[in-house]
């Protein structure tokens, strides 16, 4: 099984953000969607977890469609996705421990000592071994980010989608996080979606890389066949050249 996105549009009044988007991420795969600011990465990572409905096109999380689940089945859903959110969205009044364990309340038959020890386990497993008792205004912007993928991956995800998750950072400190992503792909089998203007990182990260453009899915291959790639637009995105991603374009090729 896999995630499926085929035919997606979503637009907001007159404003369309989404025009066709297609794409499907492999089990045990990472996988990169890239493009500027704006462009709608975000937005799909919000219609994979129910929070946005289509327009139209389909959006399938392991054969299921998520736009026609109720409220009981989209919540089993979301516990097989983890959410690693933009700005790690920790709650500033609750310690570290408290914000990674935060989910695992809700999780039937979870006693308090389990929920403990599965904290102190996720934590190791991004580096923040015994920080769990200090609040976040005590952490370094790259430690919070940790701290937010420590939070996504508590329940034991299938799936774990990473919204920017590089934003902000240092060369150095974005290597780091990189290099965490890589490790819930081998040490935990996870399938990874990531979402990124970051094209080092993209390079880095992903088995597959897709470029979001005009609403569409422009190119997608791996990262040789992104780097090999003749398409004008898809140059222009990666070697930041404005006169090839806004100038004139004809023809190209667009896929491998």
């Amino acid at each position: 099984m896999s995630i499926q996105i085929a035919g997606l549009h979503k637009a907001f009044g007159p404003k369309e953000v989404l025009r066709g988007f297609s794409l499907e991420v492999r089990v045990g795969a990472t996988a990169a969607i890239v493009g500027p600011s704006g462009s709608g990465k975000s937005l799909l990572l919000k219609h994979l977890v129910g929070l946005m409905q289509p327009d139209t096109g389909s959006v399938l999380v392991d054969g299921e469609s998520v736009p026609d689940l109720g409220r009981r089945d989209l919540a089993r859903l979301r516990r097989r996705i983890g959410y690693v959110f933009q700005f790690a969205a920790l709650f500033d009044s609750m310690t570290i421990a408290e914000n990674v364990g935060m989910g695992l309340k809700r999780v039937p038959g979870w006693s308090a000592g389990r929920i403990r020890g599965r904290v102190d386990e996720c934590l190791g497993l991004v580096d923040l071994g015994g920080m769990g008792e200090r609040y976040p205004s005590q952490l370094s912007g790259g430690q919070k980010k940790r701290a937010g993928l420590a939070r996504a991956i508590a329940a034991s995800p299938k799936y774990l989608l990473y919204d920017e998750p590089t934003t902000g950072l240092d060369p150095v400190t974005t290597s780091v996080i990189d290099q965490l992503i890589l490790r819930m792909r081998d040490e935990l089998g996870v399938t990874g979606l990531v979402v990124t203007h970051d094209m080092t990182s993209a390079f880095r990260v992903a088995d597959r890389i897709t470029l979001l453009h005009e609403g569409k899915a422009r190119f997608t291959g791996t990262p040789a066949e992104v780097r090999a790639a003749r398409d004008d637009v898809l140059r222009g995105f990666v070697e930041g050249d404005p006169g090839l991603y806004y100038g004139p374009h004809r023809g190209g090729d667009h896929g491998p």
